[in-house]
């Protein structure tokens, strides 16, 4: 009795393994996989109703419930199989897609870096040499003889006038860093050390062991605007007095640690609300690259980046025109 009492309740759960299963075949778009399993489930559900049978004294050869097994063990192996196979195809094709995604960022970054560059050259080729002309023509008028109201105001005048010239290198060279292209990443970012400590009263101690070293433009170009993202950030929201950044090589490996003493922040929060570090995050991820960081109320901050210089150039597919536009100017460099 307690034997064909189990047989029920054995008969009843594959039954509705079986219904739910039989609900899923659209779901999964008619996979011979899944079929396979769901044959394999009616075959035990109808073995399950052969025992019942035998139970209530009705003689069944034993070679039928063999040929049931057999051809559930097939059905089971067949499907196992496939199924691996499957998964080591949806494995391979997750890799593609996160190759593909990176290959789309790089191309993102490029065509951000070409936009950058092309703006910078406009401002710099066409509206500098007009304040320039400007500029001139008006120290002109300075040596001729004009009562004090008439020279204060060109004074005045001269003084704007100087000081968009200024600002509009400041803006070109922010856009496409020149330094960086002719002289390598050590150089650039030394430059925009320079440039910000005398805007602000932050200490900034920049150590490298670098020098004259140049790696890859894509490379150069997006370690630098991490390093300008991490300073400007420092300098705008976490109040602090001193930051100390370095950049080592060491192999084949690019390596920045970054810190400030502010007043700290949740990490978590920032990435998933900005404030920069998600582009980090996202320019950093181009490159195969590294980036963690740490951070508490009142303790500041730490960020670290790693590249492996020759692993970055993995996803590469052709020389970028920002390569070109670098080559160009190291070129004009060495002649001069």
């Amino acid at each position: 009795m307690t034997f064909r009492l189990l047989l029920y309740v054995a008969i009843i759960v594959q039954f509705i393994a079986m219904y739910y299963a039989l609900r899923l075949v659209r779901a999964t778009k008619y996979n011979s996989i899944w079929i396979l399993f769901i044959i394999g489930f009616i075959l035990m559900a109808g073995q399950r109703l052969l025992q019942l049978w035998i139970s209530y004294g009705h003689p069944m050869p034993e070679i039928t419930m063999v040929w049931f097994d057999i051809i559930v063990s097939i059905c089971i192996s067949v499907g196992v199989v496939m199924l691996d196979k499957l998964i080591i195809y949806i494995d391979r094709l997750n890799h593609h897609r996160q190759l593909t995604d990176k290959r789309i960022l790089t191309a993102v970054l490029r065509a951000e870096e070409k936009s950058r560059a092309n703006f910078s050259k406009e401002l710099h080729d066409g509206l500098g040499p007009l304040l320039s002309s400007a500029k001139i023509s008006l120290s002109s008028l300075s040596k001729s003889e004009m009562d004090p109201a008439s020279r204060e105001i060109l004074g005045n005048t001269l003084y704007v006038v100087e000081e968009a010239v200024r600002s509009l290198r400041e803006i070109s060279n922010n856009l496409s860093p020149h330094v960086l292209a002719d002289f390598g990443l050590a150089r650039g970012v030394q430059n925009f050390i320079d440039r910000s400590s005398s805007l602000h009263k932050v200490k900034i101690a920049f150590a490298t062991n670098l020098r004259s070293d140049r790696y890859d433009t894509d490379i150069e170009v997006i370690m630098y605007r991490v390093v300008c993202e991490l300073i400007t950030n420092s300098m705008k929201h976490s109040g602090c007095s001193e930051i100390r950044l370095s950049l080592s090589s060491s192999g084949e490996e690019l390596e920045l640690q970054y810190s400030d003493n502010g007043r700290g922040f949740d990490p978590q929060a920032m990435m998933d609300c900005g404030m920069g570090l998600s582009n980090i995050n996202s320019r950093i991820n181009s490159l195969n690259g590294q980036f963690s960081i740490s951070s508490s109320k009142g303790k500041g901050m730490r960020a670290s980046v790693k590249v492996n210089v020759r692993g970055a150039r993995s996803l590469e597919a052709a020389p970028s025109t920002i390569d070109k536009q670098s080559h160009n100017r190291r070129h004009k460099n060495k002649q001069k």
